[in-house]
């Protein structure tokens, strides 16, 4: 397959254009105004020289009697009804333009949380949040400044040779020269611009990643003492962000002194030819200084035309970044079976699952049988699989043998918006949100709950006396990933948020691992209460914690080797007694000493 990308030559630029005109539809109305405007802004142009002739044939050479008023009263009428139309098109444009930011981000956002889980894993979030806030207003600069360029330098092209025909069609003839000229110039660099312009917005994206972790990493980058580490990974990669941003300038710029010597070439040939005509008595004074100053006129427009190849390139560029992004496919629900609340009871069939690009399996051959309200631990060294299978459980990832069943469901059969209903997570890896603690408390709730409901949510999850003396209690406002807290009480108030769902599944990855011995006592009996009644996933390191779970689960490379209550399995003198001792005697080697 080639590299190359769908939208790299005429027609497909075309097509992407298009597809982002498209974002304006719903703005139609001020698109027109915006167009209007333009057209009457550049009607305005052809009129300036047009009242060159008649003020030096008739006001200065014929000296006709002219009236004195005429000339300046049109000059002003001119650019103020220029003026006008151009606010008007600015305005309007500018409010298109605004609206379609807004709408392309709300899209992306939209798409971006549906995307798989595979999807997130895969690419830096420091990409995906470039495309998000920075690329995406290079798209709104194609679809709207780039359109004004278009529009109404073209408009005041045509207006202005329309005159010059009208004046003098041999002469504007040579003036034609220059248009196939600019296109020439134009179309050979479109193709360099676009290339320079998608390897820029890549390393813009990348500079997002790394300042990105620098800002999260803080901690680690001080302990370690990696400030000029860090500091040459930006270096390097501003670097070549600088080096395209330069290609691009001269790519850019180029088309400009080109453009303008093929013009200045095109103006001597003019004024010689009209001097010739001059001396035969072929053109008029006020004729020829009208034409020279329409044509003069001319390069501005023509210049811009040439200008916005870079702007239009550079928003084609993004706009294929923006639309790869919306053109992702969301995360597979061709679930259509509904359930209201699950018993819990689950059931997994030779499940099995590799992960893409690994060779060997992450879970292999998984058969277990799970009762309404047991409480299962899974316990293992990192790697074995027991996060794999928590994750198989809201559909994180989907088995790549076997099947998983809930209340005799599959999995697969199930609307995810009802399946993710039945489960409660919290993971060693808190998500909090920078908002109050009520809204961490609730988050994701249809209705907002009662202040009670809260509260006792809190109490549960052994936060309420922390929470009460802090200013503003449950409005307080905890900071970016809740700073604010200490990482026992953002443990806590994720805790906290799982038992305010009141889900029939309860999924517990390493939910304790922050806490200190006295507060893991509280939480943990706190979870052993909320636990009754609910179908438990306990995913530990500290084996202590689940000595009471109805069944644990020991696993090895992918599969369970062995399982049983904690007696049944220390008295097995298994894997799992094994484990037991090597953290028994972890806990009481530094006591002996003392």
């Amino acid at each position: 397959m080639s590299d190359r990308p769908p939208h790299d030559g005429v027609r497909g630029s075309f097509s992407l254009y298009r597809r982002l005109l498209a974002q304006t539809r719903p703005y139609s109305r001020g698109f027109v105004f915006a167009i209007l405007g333009m057209i009457v802004a550049a009607a305005t142009e052809p009129l300036f020289p047009a009242l060159m002739k008649p003020l030096l044939d008739d006001g200065f050479v014929n000296q006709s009697g002219l009236p004195l008023w005429v000339v300046p009263t049109a000059l002003i009428a001119i650019f103020v009804v220029r003026g006008i139309a151009t606010f008007t098109s600015s305005y309007a444009l500018a409010w298109v333009a605004n609206k379609v930011l807004v709408d392309l981000r709300r899209q992306m956002f939209d798409r971006m949380l549906r995307l798989p889980a595979a999807e997130f894993e895969r690419e830096a979030s420091g990409l995906l949040i470039s495309k998000l806030v920075f690329e995406v207003t290079n798209v709104t600069g194609a679809a709207t400044r780039v359109l004004t360029v278009v529009v109404r330098d073209s408009l005041v092209v045509i207006g202005l040779l329309g005159w010059l025909v009208y004046l003098n069609w041999r002469l504007t003839l040579v003036a034609l020269v220059l248009i196939p000229v600019t296109a020439l110039i134009i179309g050979f660099y479109s193709k360099r611009m676009r290339v320079l312009s998608r390897r820029n917005l890549e390393h813009t994206g990348e500079l997002t990643r790394v300042v990105e972790e620098a800002v999260h990493g803080y901690k680690v980058i001080k302990i370690f003492d990696a400030y000029a580490h860090e500091s040459r990974v930006f270096e390097r990669t501003a670097e070549r962000l600088r080096g395209f941003a330069m290609r691009m300038t001269v790519a850019g710029s180029a088309t400009v002194p080109i453009t303008q010597l093929a013009a200045s070439v095109a103006v001597a040939v003019v004024v010689t030819i009209a001097l010739v005509q001059a001396g035969t008595g072929q053109t008029t004074v006020g004729g020829f200084v009208s034409f020279i100053t329409a044509m003069l006129m001319l390069l501005a427009p023509l210049k811009h035309l040439a200008d916005v190849n870079h702007e239009l390139q550079r928003g084609l560029a993004a706009a294929e970044a923006v639309f790869s992004l919306l053109d992702r496919p969301v995360e597979a629900d061709a679930g259509t079976r509904r359930i209201e609340r699950a018993s819990g009871a689950l059931r997994f069939e030779k499940v099995g699952f590799r992960y893409p690009g690994s060779e060997t399996a992450a879970l292999t051959g998984i058969d277990l049988d799970i009762r309404p309200g047991e409480v299962i631990a899974l316990v293992g060294t990192s790697g074995a699989g027991k996060t794999t299978l928590i994750n198989l459980l809201p559909r994180f990832i989907e088995p790549t043998e076997g099947r998983i069943l809930l209340d005799g469901i599959p999995l697969a059969e199930l609307r995810l918006a009802d399946l993710r209903a039945q489960l409660g997570l919290v993971s060693q890896d808190i998500v909090l949100f920078n908002d109050t603690v009520r809204a961490n408390v609730c988050f994701g709730a249809s209705e907002p709950p009662g202040e009670q409901a809260i509260w006792a949510a809190l109490r549960a999850a052994a936060l309420e006396d922390h929470v009460r003396a802090l200013p503003g209690g449950i409005d307080y406002e905890i900071g970016e990933r809740g700073t604010r807290l200490s990482g026992g009480q953002r443990q806590r108030l994720a805790i906290a948020r799982a038992l305010l769902k009141d889900p029939p599944i309860l999924l517990l990855d390493e939910a304790t691992s922050a806490l200190d011995t006295r507060t893991e006592r509280d939480v943990q009996a706190a979870l052993e209460r909320v636990m009754r009644g609910r179908t438990t996933f306990v995913i530990a390191h500290r084996l202590s914690t689940i000595e009471r779970a109805d069944r644990i689960l020991v696993f090895e490379h992918g599969r369970i080797v062995e399982q049983g209550s904690h007696a049944q399995l220390l008295a097995a003198d298994g894997r799992y007694a094994s484990l037991h001792r090597l953290q028994f005697a972890a806990v009481s080697e530094p006591n002996e000493g003392g």
